[in-house]
């Protein structure tokens, strides 16, 4: 019996019946009755646990791994370290160009800083690891080192490509007639997902199997062939299910000594990174220290713009957070200038963290331009209208939409902005000084080639291939979605199966650019089917497959300034007796493209906006000068946002489709983090009169800064 080929319907109505209406996760109720299995929780024969040991010298070298006693233990199988370990390739690079050296495990005796992996000790259960991992001695030849940050150092460079200039700055900020000139610091802040990174590596049939926590089974195949020298096709990795990644779950020490130690053993090997592990082996977000120059015109039309952003990076490999990257998409001015500079310090590499760049860059930039305001006796929100550019400040493109207007001008109604009184520190409810601030949002949009194969079934229903990866955003979800539109058929008719490197190459969850990058190649590949499908009049027994690849319609894409946008609003309480901040209630709007699904994506904006809020008021990691590590590094020690911390958010949106993009798609991933932290910031200027310049806004820092005038 021939099946039912794909019920079609034509017009605007079939293009929209499952894209941008609320849908719950298809996994939902996986996930909250323990269904779901995580990397680190499912079962393998003659399973083994590995138990990473990490230095505790800052810098130096292994003098030696003393582990004959270790070796004696309960359980133990093996311990591995640069003695004993088998050798990875180091001259290769992947998509992002050279990997961290970290990735280069137990190559040799260098220790270059406090958290570098020595050794893993590899047991029957994971409580005789952990046991022998704590009882192993390492003795190391250790030598001064430096872990300081500050803006301005000794050894700070300037990367190539990290400078933009046009115009004459210096003369242009002669010429304003108000000018603000003020430094703003963001300490270092970590991503650690509430899925710890974990991973089970063996070997089956002559070919490497790994099940992993991260953020693309592809990526990280592709790497781990690389590093053992083995054949693409000869590693499979899959990740089902992954609780949170911010960035921080590419390919990481752990898979690596998984298969190391699989290798070795010739059996199942999984190992889990502790929490503290996390907080030096799965990268972070770099301390900043930024200056910001805005000269403008009394009515404040910007002149001269300058932002000079500084951070940090280890000694082994280059990471740099570009935090002065912000202004590029957001304000025009006759001189524009951005520079990022960095120092390599004694310290672990940083790396992404949700809105990379974005995020700090914006805490300075929206502050800076709310004490423009300020000197002008202009509206925040007026200012940033007047300085609206036509075309990319820093590119010259044209934008492929920019809807930031709509973005204030809905906020403002919703906040209640109008009712405003500009003046600082004069509303008050008992010990509460209370004030209200906003701040714009920007992130780049992108996209990257993918793979995808839609196969009709035989039972009528179709089934979506795609190494995708759903790291708690509702991933799986939308591209249901958007293939029951692409096939033009019901959702449930659709299923859609992801996070397998077998299924072909495909854009990491990262960058905002997933579900986009994704979408694009389901959208070809359900196109090259339903054309067949349709030549043959139906579906043969054995059911049909098409198969795309969006390399060259990727690379054929438009030259445009592409950007998602925003406006977030904040009121917050100040106790100035106590130096307590409360965030009241938020309010974000946000021009990001199409959206897909209504019911995660408020979920991913109230999400970031979150973190905004984590980040202006408790996130600080702090390094021990002495040490060179971690002050509790753990999250006791690591303080952030609770839910008691947490006021009412509101997010929404305003109608923004990307035209050249087949869904309209932007991506909207870490748009609702950015800004978040200048707008409460901005708000507690406006309850006290006070400025804060440096993050968090801690308690201490509002006693201290009321008779100072600035923090």
């Amino acid at each position: 019996m021939t099946a039912p080929t794909p019920t079609t319907t034509t017009g605007t109505a079939a293009a929209t019946r499952a894209v941008g209406t609320a849908h719950t996760r298809l996994e939902g109720r996986a996930k909250v009755t323990g269904a779901a299995r995580y990397a680190g929780e499912i079962p393998y024969a003659e399973l083994a646990h590995g138990w990473l040991v990490l230095s505790t010298a800052a810098r130096g070298r292994i003098r030696s791994v003393e582990d004959a006693p270790v070796l004696g233990m309960p359980g133990v199988l093996a311990v591995l370290h640069h003695g004993n370990a088998p050798r990875l390739h180091a001259n290769y690079t992947n998509a992002f160009g050279q990997p961290d050296p970290v990735l280069q495990l137990f190559q040799h005796d260098r220790v270059p800083f406090v958290g570098w992996p020595v050794a893993l000790v590899v047991a029957e259960t994971s409580e005789q690891a952990r046991e022998a991992a704590e009882a192993l001695l390492v003795r190391y030849d250790e030598e001064p080192h430096d872990v300081a940050f500050s803006a301005g150092r000794p050894g700070t460079y300037t990367p190539e490509d990290s400078e933009t200039a046009k115009g004459d700055l210096e003369s242009e900020l002669a010429a304003s007639e108000v000018v603000v000139d003020a430094e703003y610091t963001t300490p270092e802040e970590h991503h650690s997902p509430l899925e710890p990174h974990a991973a089970m590596a063996r070997w089956d049939n002559g070919r490497l199997e790994v099940v992993d926590s991260n953020q693309g089974s592809a990526f990280v195949a592709d790497e781990l062939a690389k590093l053992f020298s083995l054949d693409r096709d000869s590693v499979r990795v899959r990740s089902e299910h992954v609780g949170g990644g911010f960035g921080a779950k590419a390919t990481r020490p752990h898979s690596i000594l998984a298969v190391m130690a699989a290798t070795v053993l010739h059996r199942p090997v999984r190992v889990v990174l502790t929490r503290r592990q996390m907080f030096s082996l799965v990268g972070y977000r770099s301390p900043t220290a930024q200056r910001v120059r805005l000269g403008a015109d009394a009515d404040g039309r910007l002149r001269a713009f300058d932002h000079q952003a500084h951070s940090l990076t280890s000694t082994v490999h280059e990471f740099v957070e570009n935090s002065a990257n912000f202004g590029h998409a957001m304000y025009d001015a006759d001189a524009h200038h951005t520079v990022n500079r960095v120092v390599r310090l004694d310290v672990p590499t940083p790396s992404w963290m949700r809105a990379p760049g974005e995020a700090p860059g914006s805490f300075a930039v929206e502050s800076a331009l709310d004490e423009l305001a300020e000197k002008c006796g202009i509206d925040p929100i007026a200012l940033r209208v007047r300085n609206e550019p036509d075309v990319g400040p820093v590119s010259g493109l044209p934008f492929a939409s920019r809807n930031v207007l709509a973005c204030y001008q809905e906020g403002a109604r919703r906040f209640g902005w109008a009712d405003r009184d500009p003046r600082p520190g004069i509303r008050r409810e008992g010990r509460w000084l209370l004030g209200t601030g906003m701040a714009a949002s920007a992130f780049p949009t992108l996209s990257a080639p993918s793979t995808a194969a839609v196969t009709a079934e035989v039972d009528g229903t179709f089934t979506v291939r795609i190494t995708a990866s759903d790291i708690g955003t509702g991933a799986r979800t939308a591209l249901t979605q958007i293939s029951a539109d692409a096939l033009e058929v019901e959702p449930g008719r659709v299923r859609v199966r992801i996070a397998d490197s077998d299924f072909g190459q495909a854009m990491i969850a990262g960058g905002s650019m997933g579900t986009r990058s994704w979408a694009w190649a389901i959208n070809a590949a359900a196109g090259e089917l339903r054309e067949q499908l349709a030549l043959g009049g139906g579906i043969p027994p054995q059911g049909i497959t098409a198969r795309s690849n969006t390399f060259e319609a990727v690379r054929a894409l438009s030259k445009k300034e592409r950007n998602a946008f925003g406006a977030q609003f904040a009121e917050v309480a100040v106790d100035v007796t106590s130096g307590e901040v409360r965030v009241r209630r938020m309010l974000g709007i946000f021009a990001a493209g199409r959206i897909v699904n209504p019911l995660t994506a408020r979920g991913q904006f109230i999400g970031g906006m979150v973190w905004g809020l984590s980040m202006a008021l408790h996130e600080e990691a702090v390094r021990d000068q002495a040490s060179g590590g971690h002050v509790g590094a753990d999250l006791a020690g690591y303080h952030f946002a609770a839910h008691a911390d947490i006021p009412p958010i509101e997010a929404d949106w305003v109608d923004d489709p990307d035209p050249d993009d087949p869904v309209g798609i932007k991506g909207i991933g870490e748009i609702g983090v950015v800004g978040g932290a200048a707008a409460i910031a901005n708000a507690v200027w406006h309850a006290t009169g006070v400025r804060h310049r440096h993050l968090p806004i801690r308690p201490d820092r509002v006693l201290m800064a009321t008779a100072g005038g600035h923090a």
